[in-house]
């Protein structure tokens, strides 16, 4: 099936997206108080994990990069012509420019993203790089069914594209639920080809989460930072540290900010007590063994191929819906 020539408006749809309001306050009513991990991702959380990615002990980046880089014509032909190309938390849009150079006549790229501004941004710069591609970027909260503007195009299968080991930040039946998701999203035919870091000794895990310049931290602590600037509170940052270590029984990295003080915070009318010492946890980083991740994503993909670096850190996999 061939794709028209119609060139779609560099325009960001938006679908309408609830607060995460009610979320937050869920969150933080638990007995281990949580923030959703996708509040990271406004404009200066998405600039600062940039500066993550090119760190010396953050290996996940340069490995699946490196990866992708030693495969790349094998993985686009796997993922086939003509597909409509959807990218998941697309951020700087790095990786894709790789895909996009060796593809076969993708009909469109559609990147999809949590940061308006950021959306924007890496949008642009891929316009003027590609000029004769439809890019058609979606600002939305990928993590919730959501729906594509009119394409005014066709093509011939979906195929989303989400690296960099989110995928780790969910439970496992989260990510279960995820994945059914994206099968649903995508329909018969569709493709994923998806980052997954792997199980490996906990020195290198944690040095990954705790870098040396302190740039994790401030990743970390802007979440509380968006808090008072988008939903009305007065978290005092200096009260606030960086804490991150692996949870060998859950096989998943953790990061938490620890209350160094008695303190009350409020938040949009409510009051929240944390002692000195508790922690919320704001992410969790899963990490699979092949087998472990292959029986996982069992109900709704097929495992149809494994790309990984010859130390067996990280691994690129491409799925096919069932």
């Amino acid at each position: 099936m061939r794709h028209s020539n119609t060139k779609l408006k560099p325009n960001v749809y938006t679908p309408e997206q609830e607060s995460c309001l009610e979320e937050v306050i869920q969150g933080l009513s638990k007995p281990q108080k949580s923030l959703p991990c996708k509040l990271f991702y406004d404009e200066r959380g998405s600039t600062i994990f940039e500066e993550i990615c090119n760190l010396d002990e953050y290996y996940l980046t340069r490995t699946e990069m490196g990866i992708m880089q030693a495969n790349i014509d094998e993985i686009c032909s796997s993922l086939g012509n003509d597909c409509l190309l959807i990218e998941f938390g697309s951020g700087s849009s790095t990786k894709i420019r790789l895909m996009l150079n060796h593809l076969r006549d993708p009909a469109a790229y559609v990147p999809i993203d949590i940061s308006y501004e950021h959306l924007i941004k890496s949008t642009g710069a891929l316009s003027r790089e590609y000029p004769s591609l439809n890019i058609i970027p979606v600002c939305a909260d990928y993590t919730q069914p959501f729906t594509l503007p009119p394409l005014g195009i066709e093509w011939s299968h979906k195929v989303v594209f989400y690296p960099g080991s989110t995928i780790g930040n969910y439970t496992p039946a989260e990510a279960l639920r995820f994945l059914t998701l994206i099968a649903d999203f995508e329909g018969a035919g569709g493709k994923l080809l998806i980052g997954v870091d792997l199980k490996k000794e906990k020195g290198k895990l944690e040095a990954a989460y705790n870098d040396s310049k302190g740039v994790t931290a401030a990743f970390n602590l802007n979440i509380l930072k968006r808090l008072n600037a988008e939903l009305d509170s007065d978290f005092n940052l200096d009260n606030w540290s960086h804490n991150a270590l692996y949870n060998e029984e859950e096989g998943r990295i953790e990061m938490h900010v620890k209350s160094l003080k008695d303190q009350h915070v409020r938040l949009n009318g409510a009051r929240f007590f944390f002692r000195e010492g508790e922690s919320i946890l704001t992410e969790c980083s899963y990490k699979y063994t092949l087998e472990e991740f292959r029986d996982l994503v069992s109900p709704v993909f097929n495992v149809k191929k494994v790309w990984t670096d010859d130390e067996g850190a990280f691994s690129v996999q491409f799925l096919r819906v069932k």
